[in-house]
């Protein structure tokens, strides 16, 4: 089946209307789909071009456009040339507009002066770079998040995305018959999450990669005895640290391992403020 396309178009980066369609688009699984994005499209003769080749693509036009006139005239174009169009912010701004009784700039994010938040999470994201798989054990005491468990439970990943709402975070893996840095226990505990999987789900990751690599799958890190018994370690450090909050992150997308990690985290009394942060 033809792959059906979707342009994304924004006056900024597109970033929000890409989430927001890539996440509608996982209600649909194995649909045949290909998301092509135009941003900083801000004047009348970008839109016309980026409608005009939507109508030859038969393209659906998710679009988050801040200035009204650009807006209105996305939509008239939209009509005009019989394309589907889906405007995900300005009903939204509308609404904001009448709750708040307040005018909105109606100016695009990044045209806006850089905001305190922005450089936190740039910071954030250095931070989980540095304090990677278990680098600079030094971090840990520092971070507001700390991610524990054995090779492919998507510490990294998971890392670098909560990083990105500001929250630093580090990440050390459980190695069998390998102690962690003693640092880990020096710092905050309820800060620490450990990260559980199924062995069956496991297995079959790490023998993904280990083709990925061309290397045998029979070898330890792909062995279920072997992944038995390191699962089985890092059970029995979770159980000696009951402070530690365990996720199990077993058919869980990362969006969703991060929503619960944070949930659980403010529960425990917000420990993420960082205005008590010591200096680096």
């Amino acid at each position: 089946m033809e792959a059906k396309n979707i342009f994304v178009v924004s006056d900024s980066t597109g970033e929000t209307a890409e989430r927001l369609t890539r996440a509608s688009l996982l209600q649909f699984p194995g649909a045949a789909v290909r998301v092509r994005m135009h941003t900083r499209i801000r004047d009348k003769d970008s839109v016309r071009q980026v409608i005009q080749l939507a109508a030859e693509r038969n393209a659906l036009v998710v679009f988050t456009i801040v200035s009204m006139e650009t807006r209105e005239f996305l939509l008239e174009t939209a009509r005009d040339l019989h394309v589907e169009a889906v405007d995900v912010i300005g009903a939204l701004i509308g609404k904001l507009a009448t709750v708040l009784h307040a005018t909105p700039l109606l100016t695009p994010t990044n045209t806006l002066p850089l905001s305190e938040e922005y450089f936190r999470r740039v910071e954030a994201i250095e931070f989980a770079v540095k304090s990677d798989d278990g680098k600079e054990p030094r971090n840990l005491k520092r971070a507001d998040l700390i991610l524990v468990g054995v090779s492919r439970t998507s510490k990294t990943p998971l890392s670098t995305y909560i990083a990105g709402r500001g929250v630093r975070v580090a990440n050390v893996p459980l190695v069998l018959g390998v102690p962690p840095p003693p640092e880990l226990f020096e710092a905050p505990q309820e800060r620490v999450v450990g990260l559980t999987i199924a062995i069956d789900q496991l297995l079959g990751i790490r023998q993904s990669r280990l083709k990925q690599l061309g290397m045998p799958i029979d070898t330890n890190y792909g062995s279920r005895d072997h992944v038995s018994s390191e699962l089985d370690y890092a059970e029995r450090l979770f159980r000696e640290n009951p402070r530690w909050t365990v996720v199990d992150v077993t058919g869980r997308a990362i969006e969703e391992t991060a929503t619960i990690i944070l949930e659980i985290l403010k529960e425990r009394e917000d420990p993420l403020k960082r205005a008590s942060h010591p200096p680096a």
